[in-house]
């Protein structure tokens, strides 16, 4: 079984106000088509919400003066993804940035430890005798752990931006968009965001001069991995990152491993930033300890830093094996399961650090939300599972509801509208798996199964040149909720080959242009025909380099399928 894809040309809109000289009219068309003018498409620092606007953002900084007048012991606590790694790495640089003496940090083991602040946890971070905890990227739903720190005397400060449950945790300050009562006007912030906000507010409230603009490449990374919607506030925070980063001011971490990831400094795009530097420091927290990725992101020392990003690289080579063989399972398991409306699969030899990206291929293949199981420990009779969703699922409501029908079924799940994480007994699974599915037959429209690729339209063999394909690249920060530019079209197939036996290579005709197009893993087994329609993307050819363009296809399809307007 794979979606069942159309493309869907967007309305065309007329771009308006006063854009920059050098944009050329097509990149002006895609900014305007998702609805931005000419200021909104590429927002400025200047632009971004104040961070008054955050419920609980006085108690914060309320906590964090005093604990740096006290000369306190500061603990940071992160988590084991991008955006808790680079959270905890802003939250330790911008801490030392503004007075505070006494810093250290911690991060669970995913294996260890699970999620968040456990109890168990806590009790391992008592021998660092911290006075004040701060949670980034989680907490929220860390009650336990929360609990058990606030036993031991310790004050703690949430910083997350998951979706609350029912009660909020009893920590001293809790500051999350997402909470209720919290009117702050981007729910869209990521972990990283959230701990960058709360260090505004108290720069605000020292009256410290102190420039926390060169935390915003960790900010950026953290940002664009989590695949939050960039919405226009989250845009200026990407944007000014990403302009530290093309002009080599990035923390040695991340220069480090835009170095070993093969990019270039100057070209960085947020592409980059979600295929490239976001996966090596996910490899630790998935394989590892993400205590590795975060010394990376920590460290001034450029020799070190460099050490330390080859190991995440060689972390990332393993993850890429290991997920490999998941994948292969996983897709052997579908021949056998009636994925209609959803997947649920476990497989007692997978990894839990990698089963997010196996149930993120499966969605991809399926257009239906998934969750992949692994054992939290080898052996172990508790599971760890993590969900992917399709627009129009929310899948941490859905296993709310799951919950709600069947109480105790599900100890712990949390996450938000795309993805969510959740552990159960494996004994459960079975009934688990099957009041999901339910959920999901009944939440999931007939409409919401076919994947809507959303093309600006078509382009003339005269706009496909280098010069549109570099505006395109650099002249947005594309992500979650602003996509990418997609156009479509139909051509001539002059020639093709298959490249490691998945790729399909092309060479065709666009309207009397020769033009070269790779599809990858695009492969069927069956030739393509002598006409295609194709949803593309336009970008400059690195490996033939100069003027060279590429069409990379996301989408192929027989000629004479003209798509709805």
């Amino acid at each position: 079984m794979s979606a069942v894809r159309r493309i869907v040309r967007r309305p065309a809109v007329e771009p308006v106000g006063d854009w920059p000289a050098h944009w050329p009219d097509l990149l002006r068309r895609v900014h305007a088509a998702r609805g931005s003018d000419a200021r909104a498409a590429m927002p400025r620092l200047a632009d971004l919400l104040p961070p008054s606007g955050l419920r609980g953002i006085d108690a914060a900084v309320g906590l964090l003066r005093a604990a740096i007048a006290s000369d306190a012991h500061i603990l940071v606590v992160g988590d084991f993804d991008c955006d808790g790694a680079t959270a905890c790495a802003v939250g330790v640089r911008g801490l030392r940035l503004l007075g505070a003496r006494r810093v250290s940090h911690a991060v669970p083991n995913r294996i260890v430890h699970g999620y968040g602040l456990t109890p168990g946890l806590v009790d391992e971070l008592a021998a660092l005798q911290p006075d004040l905890v701060v949670t980034v990227d989680h907490g929220i739903a860390c009650h336990a752990g929360i609990q058990a720190a606030k036993a031991r005397g310790w004050q703690v400060l949430v910083t997350d931006h998951h979706l609350p449950g029912p009660t909020l945790p009893p920590a001293d300050a809790i500051v999350n968009p997402n909470q209720p009562g919290c009117g702050f006007g981007s729910k869209a912030l990521a972990g990283v965001g959230v701990v960058f906000y709360v260090l505004l507010g108290l720069r605000a409230a020292l009256g410290a001069k102190v420039d926390l603009s060169v935390l915003l490449d960790l900010v950026a990374v953290g940002t664009v991995a989590d695949m939050v919607p960039l919405d226009a506030n989250n845009r200026a925070l990407v944007g000014a990152g990403l302009r530290r980063l093309r002009a080599g001011q990035g923390c040695a971490g991340l220069r480090a491993l835009v170095e070993v990831a093969g990019r270039r400094d100057a070209t960085l795009s947020t592409v980059d930033i979600g295929f490239a530097l976001g996966p090596r420091i996910n490899a630790a927290g998935r394989l590892e300890d993400m205590g590795i990725g975060i010394e990376c992101l920590l460290t001034d020392d450029v020799r070190q830093a460099r050490e330390l990003a080859a190991i995440l690289h060689g972390i990332n080579d393993e993850r890429r094996v290991l997920q490999a063989d998941m994948q292969d399972v996983a897709d052997a398991r579908l021949d056998g399961i009636d994925a209609t409306h959803a997947a649920c699969l476990f497989d007692p030899d997978w990894h839990p650090g990698v089963v997010g990206l196996v149930a993120s291929k499966l969605k991809e293949r399926l257009h239906r939300p998934a969750i992949a199981f692994a054992p939290a420990e080898p052996d172990s009779d508790l599971l760890r599972g993590s969900a992917r969703s399709i627009p129009g699922f929310h899948i941490r409501d859905a296993l709310a509801l799951v919950d709600a029908r069947h109480p105790g079924l599900v100890p712990r799940f949390g996450g938000h509208a795309m993805a969510a994480g959740l552990s159960l007994p494996r004994d459960a699974f079975p009934a688990f798996r099957d009041a999901f599915v339910q959920v999901a037959r009944e939440w999931l429209a007939p409409a919401l199964l076919t994947e809507d690729l959303h093309s600006d339209g078509v382009l003339g063999p005269e706009a496909l040149h280098i010069d549109n394909a570099l505006a395109l690249r650099d002249g947005g920060h594309w992500g979650q909720g602003y996509p990418e530019p997609l156009f479509d079209g139909e051509f001539a197939v002059l020639d093709w080959r298959v490249l490691k036996d998945k790729h399909l290579k092309l060479e065709l005709d666009a309207g009397g242009r020769r033009c070269n197009a790779i599809h990858f893993n695009g492969w069927t087994g069956e030739p393509p025909g002598p006409r295609v329609h194709l949803a593309y993307r336009l970008m400059p050819d690195d490996y033939r380099g100069g003027d060279a363009v590429q069409l990379v296809v996301v989408h192929r399809e027989p000629a004479g399928r003209p798509p709805p307007a």
